[in-house]
């Protein structure tokens, strides 16, 4: 079938669902689909180790575990997140009874990027189908392998008038995205973000978007450089690098420049070992374009002044490129300037924290801020100052698995929030109910007379 066919087909639906898709029936269409991801573990670690060369382990902890987290969060609260909710009445309001009652918005288009593509294609989709949704997903044509396993996920757990997946590249995209679907998620670029947005205007759909940006660390005095170090390295070269949330750039005090690099250089070998690309705990690139980026900004930093801490080893057959630390790096050179998305490092002296933190203010709102300190007024001060989608604090990327936090970006770093009870409300319509019960109203309305006009004016005196 077209985009445009599959569109229409789940439509269909949408009326039948709001009245028979019942929560334990959702539930049951959760657990089928945890039960198939249970049964497909050795095809989906093959397929990531296929498409991005992840290790066993990796795929376990950055692609399983969120999805069955999502699912058994989700189950547990969802009674409560979907029951209606009263709302305590104004002072205008009193004599009504108001409820909100989460509905369903109908059918939605979820679009998975490739860095990865089975937790960011199936993870929102908990949140649709938890909502009384229908969904379309859009897996990453640059990860075929597991966008192909998707599929067949899909198919063996999931009912063909709920979940449909439309594999092809960006002309299936812009087919998906002509189509009055009620809600769009979307995970990648800014820059694609602008387009789907863009196109989601036009048929009035709202929008979560999950995007980038350059998310910095910053290093407090008195920082535990060893520990710092470790988490960083943890952060950053998870998956080469290729996350929205990885660390992009640390600023460290000058004075702890040299005892950090040689930290980050330790911790690197203690992960990976003396020689990387022989690691079997270290993932490669999605591709030829995507390395022949990564080594253009690493070269022209290094032409521009860089210096070279560890790392440098490219091999673009094997879509390696090692795990990467710089200093020194001009601020003109493209590596400060773009997001790099790739196990590539820059480290930044600083002397002055005002002079970061106004740097950071200055440019796009990261989706994510790195925080290393024991210094609480340090903390809440630099949360304060700055504007970022999440914060972490002597931690990287843990905020994306914990599902009592929302998980979003701001800015140039995405629209809305997902994860628990906020992935749920993406996918949700909050539809407001008022019901008169003894409102005084009718001496309010025309024709106004003396009676009406004195009874405005002793409202507007209670409620101003």
């Amino acid at each position: 079938m077209t985009p445009a066919e599959v569109y229409t087909q789940l439509a269909a639906g949408d009326a039948a669902r709001r009245t028979d898709f019942t929560l334990a029936k959702r539930r049951a269409v959760l657990a089928k689909l945890a039960a198939e991801l249970r049964a497909r573990e050795s095809e989906i670690m093959a397929a990531l180790a296929a498409d991005l060369g992840k290790p066993p382990v990796e795929v376990r902890i950055s692609e399983i575990i969120p999805i069955l987290s999502e699912i058994r969060h989700t189950s547990k609260h969802l009674k409560r997140w979907a029951k209606p909710r009263r709302v305590w009445p104004t002072l205008s309001m009193l004599g009504t009874r108001g409820t909100i009652r989460p509905e369903p918005k109908g059918t939605v288009l979820i679009i998975a990027p490739w860095n990865y593509p089975l937790c960011l294609a199936l993870g929102p989709l908990v949140s649709a189908i938890a909502a009384g949704n229908a969904a379309v997903i859009k897996p990453s044509e640059l990860a075929p392998a597991t966008s192909a396993l998707i599929a067949q996920i899909a198919a063996a757990a999931l009912p063909s008038d709920l979940v449909a997946v439309v594999e092809g590249g960006v002309e299936v995209s812009t087919e998906l995205l002509a189509q009055p679907f009620d809600h769009i998620f979307f995970t990648g670029s800014p820059a694609v973000g602008r387009v789907v947005m863009a196109a989601a205007a036009k048929t009035l759909a709202s929008v979560t978007l999950e995007l980038g940006g350059k998310s910095p660390v910053i290093l407090g005095s008195g920082a535990n450089l060893q520990k710092a170090a470790r988490m960083v390295a943890w952060g950053k070269f998870q998956n080469a690098g290729q996350t929205c949330i990885a660390p992009d750039h640390v600023y460290v005090p000058r004075g702890d420049q040299a005892a950090f690099t040689q930290a980050l250089r330790a911790e690197i070998a203690k992960m990976y070992g003396a020689t990387p690309e022989t690691s079997r705990s270290f993932a490669r690139l999605i591709g030829a374009r995507h390395f022949t980026r990564l080594k253009g900004l690493l070269d022209e930093a290094l032409a521009k002044g860089a210096t070279l801490i560890t790392g440098g080893v490219a091999e673009e057959a094997a879509r390696y490129l090692a795990p990467t630390v710089l200093t020194d790096v001009p601020g003109e050179a493209a590596l400060m300037r773009e997001e790099i998305f790739g196990p590539v490092l820059p480290v930044i002296a600083y002397d002055d924290l005002e002079t970061v933190l106004a740097e950071i203010e200055a440019g796009e709102k990261p989706l994510a801020l790195y925080l290393f300190t024991k210094d609480r007024t340090l903390i809440n001060r630099i949360s304060a100052a700055t504007t970022s989608g999440g914060v972490g604090v002597n931690v990287t990327l843990a905020h994306f698995l914990h599902l009592n936090l929302p998980f979003g970006g701001v800015g140039n770093s995405g629209l809305g929030a997902a994860h628990g009870r906020w992935g749920f409300a993406a996918f949700s319509h909050e539809k407001p109910i008022l019901e008169n019960r003894f409102a005084v109203l009718d001496p309010l309305m025309p024709p106004y007379t003396k009676m009406s006009a004195r009874l405005a004016k002793a409202v507007q005196k209670l409620v101003g």
